[in-house]
C-alpha cells in the first residue's frame, strides 16, 4: 500500500501525541445534553475576517447547527471522555446535485477554555487518507492543550472514513488470507498474476460494498466538506491544522477558497507535484534516507547496512520467518515493518529489536508486530479500514492507472534509489489503482491560491513518507506571500509536538498571528 498513509500507525508506534491503535473512537451519541446556551453550535464571527460560503448550496445545508451530544464509546473502544461532544452534518453526496441525496460527516468537538478571548474553531485532518479525526484528535489533544485555550478543537471523519460513510471493502480474513499469499514484489510470473488478480478483487469488493460512494470520496469533495463545516460551525474563515495527506487537503481548500483560508499550518507536506509514479519515486528517496540516518546513528556504514537489509529481506522472501503467533512473516510484511520505526526517531530502538531478532534468532515476531501495526490489525486479527479508505480517496483523485509492465520497467531506477525499498514501491504503482472501477480526477493536485492569507508550510529534512524537498514545492505552488516555508533540520514525519522550534512558532502563529519570515529554519 502506498507508505505516506500511514503516518497514525507509525506515531503511534513511536509513544508520541498521535496515538491511533486499537479501535477507533465513534461518533454515536448518548442522549446526555450539552448546556443549553451552546446547544446550536453557533459561533461568533472569527478573528480572522470574513467568509464566504460555498455557492449553489440548499439553505437547508448551510444554515444547519450541529446538535453536540456526549460521545459514545463503540464496543470495545474507548469513551473519549466529558470534554468532548459529537455530531453530524450533511454534506451533498455529489455537488453538481447539491439539493439531492446527502451524506453525514462526523464531528467530535472540545470547546476552547477561554471563552472570553476565542479565536474560533481550528479543525484537524492527521492524514492517511482515511484516518479517523473522530478517533485521533482525543487521543492526540494532549498535544494541542496550548491552542484548546483558544480554539475549539475539531476533528471530523472525512468522506468514505468510518462513521462519514465509511468505504469498507474487505472482511478480516479476506485481508489476512491478502497479507498471507500476495507477494508485493512478485518475482514469478505466478507471483505477477496472483498480485494483479488481488487488485482487480480489492477494487471489485470496494465497488461491490461501496459502489455509489466511490465516484464521490476524493479530496476535492471533502475540501468542499470543510467549507460546509466551517460555515455551520459559525467561523468566518477557516482555522485549519493538516499533517501528511492533510496537507494536500489543506492545499485543495485554499485553491477552491481562498478567500476562506484563516490561519492554516501544514506539516510533513505532500509534493503537489507528483502523481502517483512521483510519490512512489519520492518516498523510495525519503525512506531510504531516514533508514541509512538510522544506521549512521547505530554507528554503521549506511550502504552496507542498506544492503545488508536487502539480503535479509531476500532471505525472508525465499524462506519466510516463524513466529510465536503462527504466522509467518513474508518479505512484504517485512518491508512493512521495517518502514513503521522509520516514521519516528524515537521508535528507531523497535527497529533495531526487530532485525537483530530477524538476523541472530531467524525468527519474526517484532517486524510482524511492528507490520501489523502498521497494517491496522489488532491481537485478535479485527482490522480497522483505513487502507480500504485511503484507496478509495486516492484512486478517486488520481488519473495515473499504470500497468504491470509500466511498473517492471521502474525496477532498474527504483533498486538504484532503494534496494531495501525501491521493488516494493516500483510494484505498487500498478497495484494501487491499475483496476479500480473509478476514473481519477487529475494528473496531480491544484494548489495554487492567490488571494489566500499566508500559510505555513513545515518540511522536516529526514522526512521518509513526504521528503522535505516536497515541502518547498508546496510552498512554491501556493504562491508568493501565500506559502510559508520552515524548515525543521531533523527526522521524522512531523515537526509539531517534537521540535520546540517548530512548535513555538505555530503556536505564536496561531494564537497571535505572528507570521514568521519565510524560510525560517529550526534545529
Amino acid at each position: 500500500m502506498r507508505l505516506h498513509g500511514r503516518i497514525l500507525r507509525a506515531v503511534a508506534l513511536a509513544g508520541a501525541a498521535l496515538l491511533a491503535t486499537g479501535v477507533l473512537v465513534g461518533c454515536d451519541i448518548s442522549t446526555e445534553p450539552v448546556p443549553s446556551d451552546r446547544a446550536t453550535g453557533s459561533r461568533a464571527p472569527s478573528a480572522t475576517g470574513a467568509g464566504e460560503g460555498s455557492p449553489g448550496l440548499p439553505a437547508a445545508l448551510t444554515s444547519q447547527r450541529p446538535d453536540w451530544k456526549r460521545c459514545k464509546a463503540p464496543e470495545g473502544g474507548t469513551d473519549p471522555g466529558s470534554a468532548w461532544r459529537c455530531a453530524s452534518v450533511d454534506v451533498p453526496l455529489d455537488y453538481a446535485k447539491p439539493a439531492g441525496k446527502t451524506i453525514g460527516i462526523a464531528l467530535i468537538r472540545k470547546e476552547a477554555r477561554d471563552q472570553g478571548r476565542r479565536l474560533g474553531s481550528m479543525l484537524f485532518n492527521f492524514g492517511g487518507p482515511g484516518g479517523s479525526g473522530v478517533g485521533i484528535l482525543p487521543r492526540a489533544a494532549s498535544s494541542y492543550e496550548k491552542l484548546n485555550s483558544r480554539y475549539d478543537l475539531v476533528g471530523f471523519d472525512p468522506r468514505g472514513v468510518v462513521a462519514s460513510s465509511g468505504v469498507r471493502c474487505r472482511t478480516d480474513e479476506e485481508q489476512d488470507a491478502s497479507h498471507r499469499t500476495v507477494d508485493m514484489t512478485p518475482d514469478t510470473p505466478a507471483e505477477e498474476a496472483a498480485f494483479v488478480k488481488d487488485g482487480a478483487a480489492f477494487g471489485a469488493s470496494c465497488e461491490r460494498r461501496s459502489g455509489a460512494l466511490l465516484p464521490h470520496v476524493g479530496t476535492s469533495n471533502a475540501a468542499r466538506d470543510l467549507d460546509l463545516i466551517r460555515q455551520v460551525l459559525g467561523d468566518t474563515k477557516l482555522s485549519y491544522f493538516g499533517i501528511s495527506y492533510g496537507t494536500e487537503l489543506g492545499a485543495t481548500y485554499a485553491h477552491l477558497f481562498p478567500a476562506n483560508v484563516g490561519r492554516t499550518v501544514l506539516d510533513a507536506v505532500v509534493d503537489p507535484t507528483a502523481d502517483g509514479v512521483g510519490h512512489a519515486r519520492n518516498q523510495a528517496t525519503g525512506f531510504q534516507r531516514a533508514l541509512e540516518n538510522y544506521l549512521k546513528g547505530r554507528g554503521q556504514d549506511p550502504v552496507e547496512g542498506a544492503e545488508r537489509i536487502a539480503r535479509l529481506l531476500q532471505r525472508i522472501d525465499g524462506s519466510p520467518l516463524p513466529t510465536d503467533s503462527g504466522r509467518r512473516l513474508n518479505e512484504s510484511l517485512a518491508i512493512t515493518g521495517i518502514v513503521t520505526p522509520l516514521y519516528s526517531e524515537s521508535s528507531w530502538p523497535s527497529l533495531t529489536a526487530a532485525l537483530e531478532e530477524a538476523e541472530k534468532s531467524g525468527t519474526g515476531n517484532g517486524l510482524l508486530q511492528l507490520a501489523d501495526a502498521y497494517n491496522g490489525r489488532d491481537a485478535e486479527g479485527r482490522y480497522d479500514t483505513q487502507s480500504h479508505s485511503q484507496r478509495a480517496i486516492s484512486c478517486a483523485d488520481t488519473k495515473a492507472r499504470p500497468t504491470v509492465d509500466e511498473a517492471r520497467a521502474l525496477l532498474p531506477e527504483f533498486r538504484k534509489l532503494s534496494p531495501v525499498f525501491g521493488p516494493f514501491l516500483a510494484w505498487d504503482t500498478a497495484g494501487w489503482c491499475a483496476q479500480w472501477p473509478v476514473d481519477g480526477e487529475h494528473d496531480t493536485p491544484e494548489a495554487s491560491a492567490p488571494g489566500a492569507g499566508p500559510i505555513l508550510v513545515i518540511g522536516t529534512t529526514g522526512d521518509p513518507a513526504t521528503p522535505y524537498e516536497g515541502a518547498q514545492k508546496m510552498a512554491d505552488e501556493l504562491g508568493e506571500g501565500v506559502g510559508i516555508m520552515v524548515t525543521n533540520k531533523g527526522e521524522g514525519h512531523g515537526a509539531y509536538g517534537e521540535s520546540v522550534c517548530v512548535t513555538s512558532t505555530v503556536d505564536e502563529y496561531f494564537l497571535d498571528g505572528k507570521v514568521p519570515a519565510d524560510g525560517k529554519t529550526c534545529s
